[in-house]
């Protein structure tokens, strides 16, 4: 057992006796105690000690402090108020005190207040404090919610008891602040902080204190009954009634479980940190025991273990605010039950069983309860005292009930009806049901991908892609996406839909490749739900393909016949692709609603449109290319004949340039591009405009003038540092040797460049570094973002020849970092690189970008010398 002197206050007072340094012995004494207690926590001490613990040590040497400082006779009380008051102190929490003074000459010591508030941040104590008289304590306690539950929760430290005493009577619920308003307030607070966390509690980087789920769930509820009941601890919600012991040792063990993680974090950064950041989750994962394997890192078990605590507690603490309504704010008169069924009815606006016996009796009820909550809109939820017996029954799912042929028609009407599909699946989520029926749901539940692409645990991803497919069914979200919505209302079995989605990543996690795992979980299921094969057999392959659309928008050339006579072959047939395009777009918006944008809305649109015009001319006469030029080129010279251009000077131009031009650009892009050309000058050279571009949904930057080998480094770098986002690039050099850029930026925040004079900015900017590249910085300044330093992916280029268009295509995986576009363009510099066509893909921490490159004779890369030469120039730039 380690010591300390802080445990032994005698020794602590006889030290400052003989001490002619007292500041120095309470330094000491100090960083003795936290010494100890770190080397407890090390030992694997209990942290049900530990944490109150460094309450008494604190205590200690506060008392030893006011009893060097203040006058023995003062007029005033330390108290301890907040966690603190709890006896809840971790290593850097707060030490939140407040000194409570006379109302009779309040200003009476304040210099030994002021000395010995000093004295405590000279200790090296961060301490939190307030100085109020009892009337400034009813006021201040009237007025914010806080204070209240701060002075609620105060402890007297050493002082005056009687003003202690007075301060507790006058602030108590007979005087402000009674249960039921307190309650209300509280439950208030609670909903705004779910959602500023945005209801989530699978953020990348949970707060184990605000998050939904983390401690503040459990203080809340503890709050609750103390100003309800005067209750002393957490163990009154047993003698109450409101938990039973199993139920209150689960809640104390999830809180051990967040107290150590805090303890640790507090620990590993030497200050209050309630952030699971990057930047310790590792270390936090090794020192809880968690190790790599074959199937997932240590880091992602360990952050699978957080979440699963965090959504036992939250269950919790929704059953425990239900029963609080009824106790404190219904008083226990709740209306007369309003009979649903046989098993179920309605009591007060919530769903219960009419006994308690209900779920023993009629195991199937355990499914008919969600079907009941979407057939009956006007219930505001389930009653707590039914939540438990879900809680105390999901056992009874198990292969004979998965197998009857009841449950399954149960489930499969859940998934048909017409409104409450996504409220449902999220409740069966939270109360352990959807795991319970789908065995395989219950291995993505909580499950964390240490990337920062997957913002959300697989299964709270899975039901956002349900929900984004169910938007589209409402017909006051139909504005969003019109033609999807289009879509959704004419799909002969939406349901085929949501099974695909629940399905799509449900074997994340096991090894091997999930998409091919999930589809045979999703046939296997289809076939037990009795589905037809062909239903069945869509769902597979839905499952399998999930990932074909999004590969094909975003990283192949879509303007080329080719590929999109490739993604029709793999699709088949227009209801194919109707459910994938709505499940693609779902998925992707689910993945990380931030990062989704008009860009790629666009592209997906484009591939849908493209590939099916492809299905319905037949795959077996796919449309030429020259016939797609002339098809453009002819809108084209309408839209510029109508505005007064000369098609003759147009065409002049056209013939300069290449097919894969007018292939790459919509006929109203070109039009646009030539209307730019022709209008312009020697002098006015190098030329840049912008416009906002209503088809690809970002900001077209279109650049026209001589020909440079650096001109793309030189571009990208000016962009990258202005803070744009670059997605798509296409460079067209003419015979003449004027050079057409184009280059699709976005904003940080995924939209396009909207201000006028931010336009002119990047317009100025670009111009005079093509003017004078020499005199113009060309080093990407801005700072690699905090979280991808914490994410590693080795640089990896691949060559793949594409003859047919006469060109090499160059596939690059690396760390995303401020500046790559253009280090990759000083490297074709460098190496007599011609890039042709770029699309850049951003997946979280990492680029993986596709550039469409030739030789200087517009040939493909032919030589090992030359591919070797290109690998070598852009990994020593990357490294």
């Amino acid at each position: 057992m380690v010591s300390t002197i802080l445990l032994e206050p005698e020794k602590l007072n006889t030290s400052l006796k003989n001490s002619e340094n007292p500041l120095k012995v309470f330094r000491d004494a100090l960083k003795e105690a936290n010494l100890a207690l770190k080397t407890r926590f090390e030992k694997g001490d209990p942290i049900t000690a530990l944490v109150p613990l460094r309450a008494q040590m604190i205590d200690n040497l506060l008392k030893q402090a006011w009893m060097h400082k203040m006058p023995e006779d003062a007029a005033a009380a330390l108290i301890a108020v907040g966690g603190y008051g709890r006896m809840e102190l971790h290593p850097g929490s707060d030490i939140d005190l407040m000194i409570l003074l006379d109302d009779t000459d309040p200003e009476r010591h304040s210099d030994s207040l002021a000395e010995l508030l000093t004295f405590f941040w000279d200790i090296g104590l961060e301490v939190g404090h307030s100085v109020r008289t009892i009337a400034e304590c009813i006021t201040e306690a009237e007025r914010d919610i806080t204070v209240a539950t701060n002075i609620m929760e105060s402890r007297l430290l050493i002082g005056q008891a009687s003003l202690f005493t007075q301060m507790q009577a006058a602030t108590g619920p007979e005087k402000i602040w009674p249960s039921d308003r307190f309650f209300t307030a509280k439950w208030e607070e609670q909903t705004q902080r779910y959602l500023r966390y945005e209801e989530a509690i699978s953020n990348l980087e949970p707060n184990i204190k605000e998050s939904p789920g983390g401690l503040r769930d459990i203080q809340m509820v503890g709050w609750v009954v103390k100003r309800h009941y005067g209750a002393k601890t957490m163990h009154d919600l047993v003698v109450h009634g409101f938990l039973t012991e199993e139920e209150y040792l689960d809640l104390m063990d999830g809180q051990d479980y967040l107290w150590r993680i805090r303890f640790a974090l507090h620990l590993l950064t030497g200050r209050r940190e309630d952030r699971i950041l990057f930047d310790y989750q590792r270390t936090l994962a090794a020192q809880f025991g968690f190790e790599d394997d074959d199937q997932e890192l240590g880091v992602e078990k360990f952050m699978q273990q957080y979440y699963r605590t965090a959504l036992r507690l939250r269950r919790m603490n929704e059953m425990l605010l239900q029963l609080f309504q009824e106790v404190i704010l219904l008083k226990c008169h709740l209306d007369e039950p309003k009979p649903i069924n046989r098993r179920f009815q309605s009591r007060s606006g919530f769903l219960e069983v009419v006994h308690k016996d209900i779920f023993t009796q009629y195991p199937l009820a355990l499914l008919e309860l969600f079907l009941i909550m979407e057939q009956h809109q006007e219930l505001n939820g389930v009653r707590a005292s039914t939540i438990r017996l879900i809680r105390s029954h999901r056992h009874l799912i198990d292969d004979n009930f998965r197998q009857d042929i009841r449950a399954r028609s149960l489930f499969m009407e859940i998934l048909r009806q017409p409104v409450g599909i996504t409220h449902e699946l999220r409740r069966m989520n939270r109360y352990g049901i959807l795991a319970r029926y789908i065995p395989a749901f219950a291995h993505i539940v909580g499950r964390m991908q240490y990337d920062l692409f997957h913002v959300f645990t697989v299964d709270k991803h899975t039901l956002f892609v349900v929900r984004n497919l169910r938007r589209l069914t409402v017909p006051e979200h139909r504005g969003e996406f019109p033609l999807c919505s289009d879509i959704m209302e004419k799909l002969p079995k939406p349901e085929l839909l949501y099974i695909a989605a629940i399905f799509h990543d449900i074997a994340k996690g096991r090894g091997g490749d999930h998409s091919e795992l999930g589809a045979k979980e999703a046939w296997d299921f289809c076939k037990l739900h009795g589905l037809s094969d062909y239903d069945s057999r869509l769902v597979s392959w839905l499952v399998e393909k999930h990932l074909l659309m999004s590969i094909t928008a975003q990283r192949k050339d879509t303007s080329d016949p080719d590929v999109i006579n490739d993604f029709a072959q793999s699709v088949k047939n227009p209801v194919h692709l109707d459910y994938l395009y709505l499940l693609t777009m779902a998925d992707i918006r689910a993945t990380d609603p931030k990062k989704w944008n008009s860009w790629k809305n666009s592209l997906l649109r484009e591939l849908y449109i493209t590939t099916k015009q492809a299905l319905l001319r037949g795959l077996q006469n796919p449309q030429e290319r020259e016939e797609i030029v002339q098809n453009k080129q002819a809108g084209a010279l309408h839209l510029l004949r109508a505005e007064g251009n000369d098609p003759d000077s147009a065409l002049a131009h056209w013939a300069t340039l290449s097919l894969d031009y007018f292939l790459y650009h919509t006929w109203e892009e070109i039009a646009w591009q030539t209307r730019m050309v022709l209008a312009s000058t020697p002098d006015q050279l190098p030329l840049v405009q912008l416009r906002k571009s209503s088809t690809r949904g970002g900001t077209e930057i279109f650049l026209y003038g001589p020909d440079r080998d650096d001109l793309f480094a030189i571009t990208t770098s000016q962009l990258d540092q202005l803070g744009l986002n670059i997605v798509s690039a296409r460079i067209e050099t003419a015979n003449t040797g004027l050079t057409l850029n184009s280059f699709l930026v976005l904003e940080q925040d995924g939209g396009p460049v909207e201000e006028a004079g931010r336009r002119e900015e990047i317009c100025d900017l670009l111009r005079e570094a093509l003017l004078n590249p020499e005199s113009t910085n060309l080093v990407v300044s801005r700072r690699v973002p905090r979280r991808l330093k914490h994410f590693s992916t080795p640089t990896r280029i691949d060559f793949v020849q594409d003859y047919g268009n006469q060109r090499t295509i160059m596939k690059l995986m690396t760390d995303d970092r401020p500046g790559l576009l253009s280090e990759v363009g000083h490297a074709f510099a460098k190496c007599k690189i011609k890039l042709i066509n770029a699309k850049i893909a951003t997946i979280g921490a990492e680029a993986e970008d596709t550039f469409f490159i030739t030789d200087r004779n517009n040939k493909p890369l032919g030589s090992r010398e030359q591919f070797e030469s290109l690998e070598k120039e852009i990994q020593e730039r990357l490294s």
